[in-house]
């Protein structure tokens, strides 16, 4: 099982900017998907997070600027980041738990992560 992450990049205050990240290989089902961050010197921490079911979560600090959201597969999530800050500025991580194919063993999973800057 792999995950890949795509977008990210550099973006000024108050613009907007989506990562997405891919589940691949042999899976039984991906009961929950999310993203974390890690800013320099400081611990990695969740950002937002979605289960199967739909239901979400987001970190305080993001509410009501971040949106995050799945493909009908449910093998792909979507982060879309609004009003965006310095502060936001961290490596994002994409996260899931996911039952794998061959053993049906469930674990966490993570991608290489992707770098988001928000600076003028």
């Amino acid at each position: 099982v792999q995950l890949v992450e795509s977008g990210g990049g550099l973006v000024q205050p108050g613009g907007s900017l989506s990562v997405s990240c891919t589940a691949s290989g042999i899976i039984f089902s991906v009961n929950a998907m999310g993203w974390y961050r890690q800013a320099p010197g400081k611990q990695r921490e969740l950002v937002a997070r979605i289960t199967s079911s739909g239901s979400t979560n987001y970190a305080d600090s993001v509410k009501g600027r971040f949106t995050i959201s799945t493909d009908g597969a449910k093998k792909t999530v979507y982060l879309q980041m609004g009003s965006l800050k310095p502060e936001d500025t961290a490596v994002y991580y994409c996260n899931a738990d996911i039952t794998e194919g061959r053993m049906y063993s469930t674990r966490d999973y993570w991608g290489q992560g992707t770098q988001v800057t928000v600076s003028s």
